[in-house]
């Protein structure tokens, strides 16, 4: 069975006849429709159709970018439609994966989203490696400064209060004032 999505963007004051016409030519029963944003992750409608699919059934799309905006995005919904054992079509491009042919363009998509991957981190991880030897602190800023971190641990030491009532005291979480006096301990131990 051939389950089309049709797509707008919400207030382009598009039309959404020429997807739905040229959906129920391709062989559509079934066709989800919706008004929302390509790149908006919550997509009620396209959850729906790809949830109705069945072994065998076909996700039909006017264009891709009604399906979705980014190659990750659309490689990711494709191995959830490939998962429920269906197959997807776009009536505009050349896209058909229950063709041979269709199949194979889709795997060299994911291996060019994949290589792309691949570099993101490794220039990524270059980057942080050159920060931390320019001695730049990487990460989320401390959340005490070393002096509040003291006066912690000498109220702590004095039985001026709780780590309850110390983290109330200093804005953080209890947690944060456990492994203030965590961390002092063990520097005292050694």
């Amino acid at each position: 069975m051939e389950i089309g999505y049709a797509r707008v963007s919400r207030g382009d004051s598009q039309d959404l006849d020429p997807q739905l016409r040229a959906l129920t030519d391709a062989g559509c029963a079934t066709i989800y429709q919706e008004e929302a944003s390509g790149g908006q992750a919550d997509r009620r409608e396209l959850a729906r159709a790809i949830g109705a699919l069945n072994p065998g059934d076909v996700l039909v799309v006017w264009k891709l970018d009604r399906l979705s905006r980014s190659l990750r995005d659309l490689l990711f919904k494709l191995e959830t439609i490939t998962a429920a054992g269906a197959g997807f079509r776009s009536l505009t491009e050349a896209v058909d994966t229950t063709t041979p042919a269709g199949r194979l363009m889709t795997q060299t998509l994911g291996a060019f989203a994949e290589f792309e991957r691949a570099m993101i981190r490794e220039r990524t991880m270059n980057g942080l490696a050159h920060a931390r030897k320019a001695g730049k602190h990487l990460g989320r800023r401390p959340s005490l400064t070393g002096q509040q971190r003291a006066e912690i641990i000498a109220k702590a030491e004095s039985g001026q209060g709780s780590p309850a009532q110390l983290a109330n005291l200093f804005r953080v979480s209890r947690s944060t004032v456990q492994r203030v006096l965590r961390e002092h301990r063990e520097r005292r131990v050694a």
